[in-house]
């Protein structure tokens, strides 16, 4: 219809004109969105494989990403606020917030994986009989690897070894530098890292010096010659312990004597500190306090010394030969 004649013919036609006009526009733009909305949904609905006869397509994939990627960060997210919690309340320890984080992040973790398969189909129940008996068969196979795995959960679980403790591993006294599932990593005094399978931990006899306090005792040996006046050695090292600005105030020094020794009086000299990782350095402090405490006192620091006797026969030969020499010294 021509557009003079539309406005000639009153408003009720004109009107209806517009909208057919509108409905013309309308039509091609509805169109390109079903065929989006279609393209869309078959490339949603696409199969992309099978795992154990159930059909994962692109949109069940995409939500399995979505929910592991939620759950990462749901994660983070809640390590972050535990720790604000657990700095709120004083407590401050990096061990134990280094585990208690590492389990909220293994559940959580665990969570949204069991969901992600849930969506995907999955029968969680099937999945985990399933998962049962690889993992028994997987066990035979790597017995040392699931040893050291269940020894790792273990340990985050009961707490006895933490990051930052310092053991005696084999006779090494080493400080925890980090907990996985599978090893420890370990530092020795001389700045070597060791990587300890859990299970060591776990089945052998470790001492953790700062299990429930940080508590160390250093023991020094120190010998003193017969002739010395023992009530002035032990009153001597008593007060030159009870001066040492480093140790811990919570235990006084213990002086003991231990020995009648070969060629010395045997004492043993104690203190305690609060930092067994120092052990070392304050080993080599104390002996220096003592070394001058004796020395400053007058006392005779023994050292081995062996007396040969001879009988009269031995000595009278010994005396022939000597004439017979002329004087002169062998």
């Amino acid at each position: 219809m021509p557009l003079a004649d539309a406005f000639c013919q009153g408003p009720n036609t004109q009107r209806s004109y517009r909208l057919r006009k509108i409905r013309n526009v309308q039509e091609p733009t509805s169109s390109l969105e079903q065929q989006a909305e279609g393209l869309m949904r078959s490339i949603l609905d696409y199969q992309l494989f099978q795992v154990a006869g159930q059909d994962v397509f692109v949109h069940s994939l995409c939500i399995f990403l979505g929910i592991v990627g939620v759950t990462f960060v749901a994660s983070y997210l809640a390590q972050r606020a535990i720790g604000r919690v657990l700095a709120r309340r004083k407590v401050e320890e990096e061990g134990s917030l280094a585990v208690f984080r590492r389990l909220l992040h293994y559940l959580i973790v665990a969570i949204g994986l069991t969901t992600g398969l849930a969506t995907l189909g999955f029968d969680l129940a099937a999945l985990f009989a399933a998962s049962a008996i690889f993992a028994v068969a997987l066990g035979f196979a790597m017995q040392n690897i699931a040893q050291n795995f269940v020894s790792g959960v273990i340990l985050l679980i009961e707490r006895t070894i933490k990051p930052y403790d310092v053991l005696d591993l084999n006779g090494r006294p080493v400080r925890v530098q980090s907990m996985g599932i599978r090893s420890t990593i370990v530092r020795t005094l001389d700045d070597e890292d060791l990587i300890v399978p859990n299970a060591e931990l776990v089945q052998a006899v470790v001492t953790n010096y700062t299990l429930r306090d940080r508590l160390y005792r250093l023991r020094v040996p120190v010998g003193v010659a017969y002739e010395s006046d023992l009530r002035l050695v032990e009153t001597t090292l008593e007060q030159a312990t009870a001066a040492i600005p480093w140790r811990s105030q919570q235990h006084e020094p213990r002086i003991f004597l231990i020995a009648f020794g070969s060629s010395s009086v045997d004492f043993e000299v104690s203190v305690w500190i609060d930092q067994p990782w120092e052990m070392g350095r304050r080993r080599s402090d104390l002996h220096k306090v003592v070394w001058w405490a004796l020395k400053d006192a007058g006392i005779t620091i023994a050292f081995p010394q062996i007396d040969v006797h001879f009988d009269a026969t031995t000595r009278e030969l010994l005396s022939v030969r000597h004439l017979s020499h002329g004087g002169e010294n062998d």
